[in-house]
């Protein structure tokens, strides 16, 4: 698992220094060496059979590319100081620079994040709203005095019409809002097919 993801753009400086630090075999084998462990300069010399000079100048490019990085400093028995080398934990992806991928997929993400709790909200709200019976108005008998009818506001004994509306609702909130993710989702792909 990689601890960070870079995206370079080609032509920008850092993508120039990778491309100059991977542009040799020895650079390579440097960086399959290295996947097995740390190693200090010596070990690489050692390991690869190149002189020392050779291992210093690519370890350095590598180094400034930020493909390798210096571990740890240990000290020899003369007390000299010797640099571990390790690979940097990195995703690294070189493309041409159109849209920022990862705010885009943030951007989307949050949204249909956003839809989703709506509609868990619809459908968990609704049941509340169904138990209170619905009120209608019924027609009592007609007053003898007067003639007029007169009516009173009963509760309608039927509730499980509003149940069955809930996860309708729901839904079609749902599909509404997965509707208008989609098609900002084409806008956007129309967008970056135009400034090809």
């Amino acid at each position: 698992m990689t601890g960070n993801v870079v995206v370079l753009e080609p032509g920008d400086e850092r993508a120039q220094k990778i491309a100059k630090a991977m542009g040799s075999q020895t650079a390579s084998d440097i960086l399959t060496l290295l996947a097995a462990g740390t190693k200090s300069l010596t070990d690489i010399t050692g390991q690869l059979n190149i002189p020392i000079t050779t291992a210093k100048y690519h370890t350095e490019n590598l180094l400034d590319a930020g493909l390798i990085t210096v571990s740890e400093t240990r000290y020899s028995i003369k007390g000299r100081e010797v640099k571990m080398y390790s690979l940097t934990d990195q995703l690294l992806i070189v493309a041409p620079k159109q849209t920022n991928v990862r705010a885009l997929l943030l951007k989307y993400s949050s949204l249909f994040g956003i839809v989703i709790a709506g509609t868990l909200a619809i459908f968990a709200l609704t049941p509340l709203l169904a138990s209170q019976a619905p009120v209608g108005v019924v027609p009592m008998a007609a007053n003898r005095a007067g003639g007029s009818e007169m009516y009173a506001v009963k509760a309608v004994a039927d509730a499980s019409i509003v149940q069955e509306v809930s996860p309708d609702l729901a839904l079609a909130f749902f599909c509404g809002g997965a509707f208008v993710i989609f098609v900002l989702l084409c806008y956007e792909a129309y967008l970056w097919k135009k400034k090809r």
